[in-house]
């Protein structure tokens, strides 16, 4: 009678300590860092604030690993206290990071409208200098190249307007910054074309 008094009260015990030992995967904290990470790659941060958006997807990594660690282990040794820490830290980067998307969008496109004007005035003064340049033989083809250069650059202006008033700022950029490259290169050959002539 003891034995099975003993045997039952035991077998209890093991039940209780089943029950509140085995600790379970944090799911749902899991899907809300999950949705918290897709609303910041939703408001492009990914793309406008890369570092950051970067630091808060390895942080789901992180904690997605730790809950694989803690799964292979037995049932009764699992705790997931540092994947849910993980998964908060995660949580409050993504937060955060599309909190700031908005702000570093109107920088951006600040700087692309800046770029665009600064482009314009860059391509006014490439064709004063063209009209400069010393013509004659050996140059002819190269001012011809030049021109060719200038027009390409004028051409590509429709298409950046376009681009950053369709809200692509960053690409807007991007496009801006190729076109001002390629212009201050026509610009600095014409002044050396110049200069030569001067001597």
């Amino acid at each position: 009678m003891l034995k099975k008094s003993l045997v039952v009260v035991l077998g209890m015990m093991l039940v209780v300590v089943a029950f509140t030992g085995c600790a379970k995967a944090p799911q749902p904290l899991v899907d809300s860092t999950k949705a918290a990470i897709d609303a910041a790659k939703a408001a492009e941060a990914n793309r406008y604030l890369p570092a950051e958006y970067q630091a808060a997807q390895d942080s789901l990594n992180a904690a997605l690993t730790e809950i694989e660690t803690q799964n292979a282990k037995f049932a009764l040794m699992r705790s997931y206290k540092k994947a849910q820490a993980k998964l908060n830290a995660a949580t409050a980067q993504a937060v955060a990071v599309t909190e700031k998307v908005a702000a570093r969008k109107e920088e951006v496109k600040a700087q692309a409208q800046q770029g665009l004007a600064d482009l314009g005035t860059a391509i006014t003064d490439a064709e004063k200098l063209w009209k400069k340049a010393p013509r004659g033989k050996e140059s002819r083809e190269v001012l011809e190249a030049i021109k060719a250069d200038i027009e390409a650059v004028k051409a590509a202006l429709p298409e950046i307007t376009t681009t950053l008033e369709g809200g692509d700022f960053l690409t807007a950029l991007e496009k801006v910054n190729a076109a001002k490259a390629k212009i201050n290169s026509v610009v600095n050959e014409l002044n050396e074309a110049i200069a030569k002539k001067g001597r």
